[in-house]
């Protein structure tokens, strides 16, 4: 699961995967942005610096890791 959220104050959109902790180690452009706990995101500030190409492999394991996931949450 994934969701977009724009946070008062700051300059980008966050893109943030609820079991993104199971991604950040093949994907290092995924942060813990405000240090959360199993929440991985990418600030995408604007389009010409976002990677389609990458983000499309993000998505896909994002959802090989939901299929074989039997809960959301880990900690």
């Amino acid at each position: 699961m994934l969701y977009l959220n724009v946070l008062k104050g700051t300059s980008f959109v966050d893109v943030a995967f609820v079991q993104g902790i199971l991604l950040e180690e093949k994907y290092p452009i995924l942060t813990d942005y405000n240090n959360r706990k199993q929440v991985r995101s990418i600030q995408v500030k604007s389009l010409e610096d976002f990677d389609e190409l990458e983000f499309v492999k993000l998505l896909k394991d994002a959802k090989t890791n939901i299929n074989n996931s039997k809960k959301a949450w880990f900690i």
